[in-house]
C-alpha cells in the first residue's frame, strides 16, 4: 500500500497558522476520501531554529486496498499551497509502500 511522509520547516512564530491550516486541508480531504488516514506530526526539538513539521497520508485497509494514488497525492500537494508561505524551504514528500501487514 503506498504511503506519503510529507517533512518541511519552518519558522517557530508561523506553528498556529500552519497547525491550524494544515488541520483545515486535511479535514477537507478525508470528506473528499473518507478512506484517507492524515496524521501531523511535529518534532519536539528545533534544528538551526526551525520546527521539522510532518504529514502523513495512508489509507484505511478496509476501505482501499492500493493506499494513495498518484492523483490523490496531487490533490494533496494542491490543497498544502495554503502553507507555502509559512515555511523555510521546500516539502519534503516520500513515498514508502508496505513490506508487510
Amino acid at each position: 500500500m503506498r504511503e506519503l511522509f510529507i517533512y518541511y520547516r519552518a519558522d517557530p512564530a508561523q506553528r498556529q497558522l500552519i497547525a491550524s491550516d494544515v488541520a483545515e486541508f486535511q479535514n477537507r480531504l478525508r470528506e473528499r476520501y473518507p478512506w484517507l488516514v492524515t496524521r501531523l506530526l511535529q518534532r519536539p526539538d528545533l534544528t538551526d531554529g526551525l520546527e521539522t513539521w510532518m504529514e502523513t497520508y495512508s489509507a484505511d485497509r478496509s476501505l482501499r486496498t492500493d493506499g494513495v494514488s498518484a492523483e490523490v497525492q496531487a490533490d494533496i500537494e494542491q490543497h498544502a499551497m495554503v502553507i507555502a508561505p509559512c515555511l523555510s524551504g521546500p516539502r519534503h514528500v516520500e513515498v514508502f509502500v508496505a513490506c508487510a501487514s
